[in-house]
């Protein structure tokens, strides 16, 4: 095995703890800084836990990886104004609606440059999937917008205080959507070969709210 080899798996496993350590942080801390006389203080404590720790995974990324990938630019850069948002307005309201507006975003982002027959996700995603042709980035980016349109739309279903609590939208939020996610990005896997894709140990998977 040569030396570029051995550095590639360890790259790999430190790409999936930058992307998604932040995630679980978020979820532990707003889990351990809940409060019965408040709701959305949980959220909070887990929002500010966030900004920090995905602060501390772009600084890791530049000084480990040589780099700050496009996926994670656009994480940060969400997470912390939208992030800064939940904490001044402190409002519940607020931190359930903000997955939606993200969501929607990203629907309108990918179709959008879908219809124009640019794969948008291309750019967000670099070199993560390696030898797939440009019709696969294609397909790829409407599968993640419809993807996100529909998240969009469970989450507005979720939100509803008469139908769920706000621990019950948090928990599905995080655990749920994460899960599913992944379930998504696998069931894609066999198209993508089909497209020329070459696995590898740097895959990622498009920036969840």
């Amino acid at each position: 095995m040569s030396e570029t080899d051995t550095k590639q798996k360890p790259s790999g496993t430190l790409n999936f703890i930058l992307d998604f350590g932040p995630l679980f942080l978020f979820f532990i801390a707003s889990k351990f800084g809940s409060s019965d006389t408040d709701p959305k203080q949980g959220a909070i404590v887990g929002t500010v836990a966030f900004m920090a720790a995905i602060i501390v995974a772009v600084i890791v990324s530049k000084f480990k990886l040589g780099k700050i990938s496009p996926m994670l630019k656009l994480t940060a850069t969400l997470g912390i104004f939208f992030g800064a948002l939940t904490i001044w307005f402190h409002d519940e309201r607020f931190i359930q609606i903000k997955p939606t507006i993200i969501y929607a975003f990203f629907a309108a982002l990918l179709l959008g440059g879908w219809l124009r027959g640019k794969a948008m996700l291309k750019y967000v995603l670099e070199a993560a999937y390696q030898g797939l042709s440009e019709a696969g980035w294609l397909k790829l980016s409407r599968s993640w917008g419809l993807f996100f349109l529909v998240l969009a739309g469970l989450n507005e279903i979720f939100r509803r205080p008469e139908w769920f609590s706000f621990d019950t939208w948090l928990s599905i939020k995080v655990w749920g959507v994460t899960a599913l996610t992944f379930l998504f990005a696998l069931i894609n896997i066999p198209m993508l070969m089909r497209h020329g894709l070459k696995l590898s140990d740097d895959a990622e998977i498009p920036p969840q709210g």
